[in-house]
Order: structure tokens, then C-alpha cells, then sequence
């Protein structure tokens, strides 16, 4: 799939939802600036080369298997399991970081770019933390809530992307970073004051050069609104399109 744009170079973007990607995500892109071609890697496919791509956008869908962090970890019964795109976007992740690419990784993206680069995660966040399931699964992509606020590392590059250090999120998932990868860090967290739980919310690439993140909530449905939240998801998407525009970081290990 190649949805047209102004430039040669091109975005590639994981995502099984193709409906979720023209009406959340592409919107969200243009309204960020970027301008060049959007290209589509789905379940099931050949992992795609990523000669003459400028970046990978990891978007959300159903949990990453425990296999890719822990062998023995058994299965948690609410876990819903996508196979066929850990199959895909492990070693294009892996790829696209040896090729110092701009990454962001949305929700599963987030869980997914963390397990590839050898991180684990959180199977469920209620059976783990004992809350609510509802406190981090609420609203829809057509109806987003704002459900609870983040708390966001001041000296992050998450930081200046959401305009400071505190930002109001949606949220839709049951999986969540538990072990950070070696080479990210965490850098937003949502802490509950009724349990003291803190569960991780955004992930980043430390190295200045590199432009990797992660975030756990939906950006992509909050660009339309008129408030601070909406800035904030806003920047996200033109920061990203800003490292695509400029390429590869150099040099990187």
C-alpha cells in the first residue's frame, strides 16, 4: 500500500488496522508536516527492506508473546496474542535501529520496540498492580478520553515534544514496559497514588543522536483537540516528522 505524498522519501508504518491507519494515523502525520509517501508493512507479509525509508512508525494492535522476552513466562489468560506481527516487526526494529532510523512506537508499538530491543513487559497491568481494568482502558479511537495524567522526565527529548513535563493521556491497553531495554530508557510514568503502582508510559533512545520513542497512550486520536492535550499528542508527530526530514543519525554504534 503507497498513499502519495510530496517527497522521495518514505515512512513505513506497521499496522495491521488499515482503516485506523487512513482515518488516525495518516491525518495525524500530515497535520504533523510530513509530506512524503507512507508505505505499509502488515502481518503475515515478507519483512520489507529498508533501503531509501526514512523511519518506522510501530502503531498499536493486540499483545506481544512473553516467548520474545522470556521462554518460560507462561501465557496470562487475558493475553490476546498477534503472532504473525512479532513474526514482522521484530526484526524490522532491530533493523531499523542498526540503521540509526527515527522510530515511534504507539502502544503495542511501545511494547513491541522494547521486547525487539530486549526489554520485557507487563503481561497485565491489573493482575500485576491490582487496579481497576477499566483505570487504563477507556474511551475509543473515535471517542478518546482524557483518562489520567503522566508524569514526564524534564531533560527527556519526550519532554520538549509534549511541552513540559506533565501531560493528560488516553489510554487502551493491558500490557505495559516492565524491564527497559538496555539502550532506551524510561522517561513518563503513570503513578497511581491509591497503590503507589507506577506503571511506564514512555521510552526513549538516551543518545541525543538517535530519535527513538515510545509512548504507551494513542496520540494519533488527540491531535484534533483544542487544549493542551492536543498540543501535546500534535508535537509528537511533528518532532517525528522533523527527524524524518532529516535522516539517519550519524555516526551511531
Amino acid at each position: 500500500m503507497i498513499l502519495p505524498g510530496g517527497d522521495v522519501s518514505s515512512l513505513l508504518i506497521s499496522c495491521e488496522d488499515k482503516c485506523a491507519l487512513e482515518s488516525d494515523y495518516v491525518p495525524a502525520l500530515r497535520l504533523g508536516g510530513w509530506t512524503g509517501e507512507i508505505l505499509l508493512a502488515s502481518a503475515g507479509w515478507p519483512v520489507p527492506s529498508l533501503e531509501g525509508v526514512a523511519g518506522l512508525l510501530l502503531t498499536g494492535g493486540w499483545d506481544v508473546h512473553p516467548r520474545w522476552w522470556d521462554p518460560q513466562e507462561p501465557l496470562h489468560p487475558r493475553t490476546r496474542l498477534d503472532a504473525a506481527r512479532d513474526d514482522l516487526e521484530m526484526p524490522l526494529i532491530r533493523e531499523a535501529w542498526r540503521r540509526a532510523l527515527p522510530i515511534l512506537g504507539i502502544c503495542r508499538g511501545v511494547q513491541a520496540l522494547n521486547v525487539a530491543l530486549g526489554g520485557s513487559l507487563v503481561q497485565d497491568i491489573p493482575g500485576r498492580f491490582g487496579v481497576p481494568a477499566t483505570l487504563h482502558r477507556r474511551g475509543t479511537a473515535e471517542q478518546p478520553e482524557e483518562a489520567h495524567p503522566v508524569a514526564v522526565a524534564p531533560d527527556s527529548r519526550l519532554a520538549g515534544l509534549v511541552g513540559g513535563a506533565t501531560a493528560t493521556v488516553n489510554s487502551r491497553h493491558h500490557q505495559a514496559v516492565l524491564r527497559v531495554a538496555p539502550c532506551l530508557r524510561a522517561v513518563a510514568w503513570h503513578r497511581d497514588p491509591g497503590n503507589g503502582s507506577e506503571v511506564v508510559e514512555g521510552i526513549e533512545a538516551p543518545d541525543p543522536r538517535r530519535w527513538v520513542v515510545g509512548v504507551q497512550w494513542h496520540p494519533e486520536n488527540l491531535v484534533g483537540l483544542d487544549n493542551r492535550t492536543g498540543k501535546a499528542a500534535l508535537g509528537l508527530f511533528q518532532g517525528f516528522a522533523r527527524a524524518l526530514a532529516a535522516g539517519p543519525a550519524s555516526p551511531c554504534p
